[in-house]
C-alpha cells in the first residue's frame, strides 16, 4: 500500500485507534487500512510496551492520514483545522453533531469545534466561501458580521446577511 504525496499524521496520546474509528464512521468513503504496533526497537526512545498500538493508517473521502501515538508531549491546538465543505444545512447539522460530540463547548465558535480528541475542525457551508469572495465588499462585511455571530453555522442566517435581508 502506498501513501499519497501528503499525508496528515495527527499526534495522540494513547488515543489513536479510537480517533481513527471515529473520524471514520463520521465520513463517507473512509476507512482504516493499517495498524503498526510498537516493536522492542528504540524503545530506549518511545518507551512504549511492545505490541502496543504505534500508528494507524487511515483515509477519510481520499485525504491520508496517520494517528500516531506519541505521547502527551504535544496536544492539538486551534492553530491546525480541518475544513469540511458542506452542501446543505443538513451536512452542517450532521458533521457539527458528529464532530462535536464530547468536544470542549467552550472552543466552538464561528463553524470551529474541537472534538472529543482536541483536534479542530471548521464545519462550512460551501455557499459562504463563494459569499465571502464575493466582489461587493458590503455583502461580505454583514455575511462575515453574521458568521462572527454563529456558534453552528445557520446558512439561511447567513444568505439573509448576504443578501441584505
Amino acid at each position: 500500500m502506498s501513501l499519497s504525496k501528503l499525508t496528515t499524521c495527527l499526534w495522540f496520546n494513547g488515543q489513536a485507534c479510537a480517533a481513527a474509528e471515529h473520524y471514520t464512521t463520521i465520513f463517507a468513503d473512509s476507512a482504516i487500512t493499517h495498524t503498526q504496533r510498537y516493536t522492542s526497537a528504540g524503545s530506549d526512545i518511545h518507551k512504549k510496551p511492545e505490541g502496543t498500538v504505534m500508528a494507524v493508517t487511515f483515509n477519510i473521502s481520499g485525504q491520508a492520514f496517520v494517528a500516531l501515538n506519541g505521547g502527551p508531549e504535544f496536544p492539538h491546538t486551534e492553530a491546525i483545522s480541518f475544513q469540511v465543505s458542506c452542501k446543505d444545512q443538513g451536512e452542517v447539522d450532521y458533521y457539527w453533531g458528529k464532530l462535536s460530540e464530547g468536544g470542549d463547548e467552550k472552543k466552538q465558535v464561528c463553524g470551529w469545534v474541537a472534538d472529543k480528541f482536541g483536534v479542530c475542525w471548521q464545519v462550512v457551508p460551501a455557499q459562504l466561501l463563494e459569499w465571502m469572495r464575493d466582489s461587493d465588499s458590503d455583502k461580505v462585511k454583514r455575511v462575515t458580521q453574521a458568521m462572527m455571530g454563529m456558534k453552528k453555522m445557520d446558512i439561511e442566517g447567513l444568505k439573509r446577511a448576504f443578501d441584505g435581508a
